[in-house]
């Protein structure tokens, strides 16, 4: 019979300490990661009519087809892509979990599907390289210089537009183009780089239906609270009508025909009736249809057939929220679990900024968007999020450290968060997330400190109550 060493008090101590960490590590709260009880995302709204259904096909099928520059590129019918762009499509940025999501990965979910940047950045014969930021297993990312470039040298000039990843150059339906990506290494090295990801448009309908005077009232609800925790928030408004806008990081676009029209452009380089002229810095060599190159087409009998941004619009406008988890996440207790996390969700005022619930108005759209209750979690605000989420650029009212409360409905199904896609499964995902809120000058702070001084499993709990949304 072996005999092994006596063990000393210093064996003893040694091995608790060791028992002690394994029981810490075990303990601590973790991101449970995407909910597995079914996509519940990517469904028309409740109620809508034979007639609008269709219009919700006819957008879905247009939001999902892939681009080519003029239209020569076998199954891809061409609205006009290029000169630049970050995708080929709507609906390869937008597709976790459904169309309408957002980004899409490998990582650790093998069944969803690469980045489709990868891929578009060679359709056709391109010949693109793949900058730093851009990986299979990555989110979809555009890239902005906050500052202008004159020379390779970063002035003082504020640029705070988008720098599409890509051109069309060697494509076989842009035989003549011969342009520069932009260098996007030097721009990391002159600090002048910043990157947003996909916003989703889940419920988007019933956001852009929520009246102005609701947002405003809910900003100042609970007043007293949010100023002792530090809150403020604001709405940002158009420059011109002096209404509330919404959607976007900074609540930058007032509707959903301008997010489509914009985004068209910018994204994807189709020039549409909103944005009919091409970007500014594309040679003549690289441009090959008359502008806009997306219309409203009239037929010889007097009909109208919508453009791609307004049939984008539609899809976007009657698309229903995700639907929350009915079983809860696998592996943990949940129905409880989930209760107790949506409880301690509004005890450490989380609540505060993503509002559970605001109230529609009526809507001629659809009577499927009329008075409901729209459980976005999201005030719908800009707040300053302090020094380490800062970008740099200031949309409307909304200045270098604000962000739009982003709605929580669909989180549970998320892969990457924050503007830039820096919280990834890699690094903790959702509550990397949580505490990425923290920072100097942030309005979250003391909400972020109530939320650390949970024990693991309270903290737990409101991970598991955010992934059954």
């Amino acid at each position: 019979m072996h005999i092994g060493k006596p063990i000393t008090i210093v064996g003893v101590l040694a091995l608790a300490a060791s028992v002690g960490w394994m029981v810490q590590a075990q303990s601590a709260a973790h991101d449970p990661g995407v909910r597995s009880d079914g996509v519940g995302a990517g469904k028309p709204l409740p109620g809508l009519t034979a007639a609008q259904l269709q219009f919700f096909a006819d957008g879905m099928a247009r939001f999902l087809q892939v681009d080519s520059v003029s239209g020569t590129i076998p199954g891809e019918p061409g609205s006009g892509l290029g000169p630049t762009f970050n995708s080929t499509s709507c609906g390869s940025c937008h597709a976790q979990p459904a169309p309408g999501g957002t980004s899409p990965s490998t990582s650790q979910y093998p069944n969803i599907g690469p980045n489709p940047q990868v891929e578009a950045a060679s359709d056709a014969g391109a010949i693109n390289s793949l900058p730093y930021f851009i990986s299979v297993t990555g989110p979809v990312r555009e890239a902005r210089f906050p500052l202008a470039v004159v020379n390779n040298e970063v002035t003082q000039t504020p640029d705070g537009g988008v720098h599409d990843v890509f051109n069309i150059t060697g494509r076989s339906d842009a035989r003549s183009c011969n342009m520069p990506q932009p260098n996007f290494e030097l721009m990391q090295q002159l600090n002048n780089v910043i990157f947003r990801i996909p916003t989703p448009v889940f419920g988007a309908g019933l956001i852009e239906n929520i009246p102005d005077a609701t947002i405003l009232a809910n900003m100042t609800a609970n007043s007293s609270l949010k100023q002792s925790l530090g809150i403020s928030g604001q709405a940002n408004y158009s420059g011109n009508d002096g209404t509330i806008t919404r959607f976007g990081w900074k609540a930058q676009n007032k509707s959903l025909e301008i997010f489509a029209g914009e985004a068209y452009n910018v994204e994807i380089g189709v020039t549409n009736e909103l944005f009919p002229n091409e970007r500014e810095g594309s040679p003549a060599s690289c441009m090959f249809n008359p502008t806009p190159e997306d219309t409203t087409n009239f037929t010889q009998s007097g009909t109208q057939i919508p453009s791609d941004i307004v049939a984008f619009s539609d899809f976007m406008r009657f698309l229903a929220p995700p639907a929350p988890s009915t079983v809860g996440i696998p592996g943990q207790p949940s129905p409880q679990a989930i209760q107790q996390g949506r409880t301690l969700f509004s005890q450490v005022h989380c609540d505060m900024c993503h509002t559970p619930t605001l109230q529609t108005g009526s809507s001629s759209f659809a009577p499927a968007l009329n008075n409901q209750s729209a459980a976005l979690y999201s005030d719908l605000l800009v707040h300053h999020m302090g020094s380490e989420l800062a970008d740099g650029i200031s949309q409307g009212s909304a200045g270098p450290d604000e962000f739009r409360t982003a709605p929580l409905w669909g989180v549970g199904q998320r892969i990457f968060f924050m503007h830039d896609g820096r919280s990834t499964p890699a690094n903790g995902g959702l509550l990397n997330a949580i505490q990425a809120h923290s920072g100097s000058g942030s309005e979250a702070n003391k909400v972020i400190s109530l939320f650390n001084a949970l024990s693991p499993t309270q903290q737990q709990d409101i991970l598991d109550f955010l992934r059954s949304l």
